[in-house]
């Protein structure tokens, strides 16, 4: 009997689905709207709200239980955002190579990131530069930290057994 009663009780469980694919990931659709979409790169929870509120979805309702239609409105407007918000929230504003503004989301976003990184390596400016030596490139401070040597300081066990060495070679003699 339980079996028949959890079947009754199932039909939400039927339409959900689990997976969500927006800007070449996919997204949790057990998750509220807001925070599904948070956890694609690019979209924060200030942009996921925003995204919710222009596809005229409830943030709170569970994401893969959507209709159809509301998931396309919100893939749209995710993947297409920059038509959507003003040019200052966006994330890729005056690209270098085309001037266009943009807003990058799902894996576009690393990728617009290390060609960056390697654009700067290449004509060895400043950030460029500390990116090849492996340093801090923001301007933090380096007296104490970011250190890639092994130990720093004295290692006393590796005297002691120095010195036991030194001891046990003269004690032979």
């Amino acid at each position: 009997m339980s079996t028949e009663e959890s079947q009754d009780d199932s039909p939400e469980e039927e339409d959900l689905q689990y997976f969500v694919r927006i800007g070449g990931a996919d997204l949790d659709g057990t998750k509220t709207v807001e925070r599904s979409l948070s956890e694609l790169d690019g979209i924060g929870t200030r942009t996921a709200r925003l995204v919710a509120e222009k596809a005229d979805v409830d943030k709170n309702a569970t994401f893969g239980l959507l209709d159809e239609d509301d998931l396309d409105a919100v893939v749209d407007i995710a993947e297409n955002l920059e038509d959507h918000v003003p040019s200052w929230m966006t994330n890729r504003q005056n690209d270098f190579y085309s001037g266009e503004t943009t807003h990058l989301v799902g894996t576009d976003v690393n990728e617009k990131r290390r060609h960056d990184i390697n654009r700067m390596k290449i004509i060895e400016s400043y950030k460029g530069v500390r990116h090849k030596r492996g340093q801090k490139v923001r301007g933090q401070r380096t007296k104490s930290t970011g250190r890639s040597e092994g130990t720093i300081g004295v290692n006393v066990e590796e005297i002691r057994e120095e010195m036991a060495e030194e001891e046990a070679a003269g004690d032979e003699e």
